[in-house]
């Protein structure tokens, strides 16, 4: 136990030395906005254009859990990359993991897709991208999202308890 604690601790300090995000990293942050906007998009034109890919079991609640979820991951990125704090934008990552949990585990019990849709919206040279993805391989990835993303809600719940101790050390220290 000793050595995991210690690992905690020193994984801890190197997080805290790390704490702010050099300008590269935050422009790598505002890419990622990017990215999940074009994913809202990407899941907007799907719903818009009926092409298949949400059954009829898409309903208010799968809508409202999935949006929300992909806005969730949208602002937390915002905030790393407004603020360049990575200890900040931990408490959003709780949030936002806790949150894709629910979100995966809904959506995969009522499962409201049609696999064989997805790469419908794409334009026919990048569909090859997404053609792949079966509804097999979708609950798949679905579990292992169910598994990893609470991991992932406890890691950052302690990372931001030891980092915000270790900040907060090094805030007295300079004073």
């Amino acid at each position: 136990m000793k050595t995991n604690e210690n690992w905690l601790i020193k994984h801890a300090e190197t997080e805290a030395k790390k704490d702010v995000l050099p300008l590269s990293e935050r422009a790598g942050n505002i890419i990622g906005i990017v990215g999940g906007l074009l994913a809202v998009l990407f899941f907007a034109v799907h719903q818009t254009q009926s092409t298949g890919f949400f059954t009829s079991s898409f309903g208010t609640a799968e809508m409202s859990l999935l949006y929300i979820s992909l806005a969730v991951g949208i602002i937390t990125t915002a905030i790393r990359a407004l603020f360049g704090r990575k200890n900040l934008a931990r408490l959003f990552d709780i949030f936002g993991a806790c949150l894709f949990t629910v979100t995966l585990a809904w959506l995969y019990v009522v499962f409201p897709f049609n696999f064989a849709h997805f790469a419908d919206v794409l334009p026919d040279f990048l569909k090859f991208l997404l053609q792949w993805v079966t509804n097999d391989i979708a609950r798949t990835l679905m579990i292992i999202g169910i598994v990893v993303a609470p991991a992932m809600a406890i890691y950052n719940a302690l990372m931001y308890v030891l980092v915000r101790r270790e900040l907060s050390k090094q805030t007295r220290k300079a004073a």
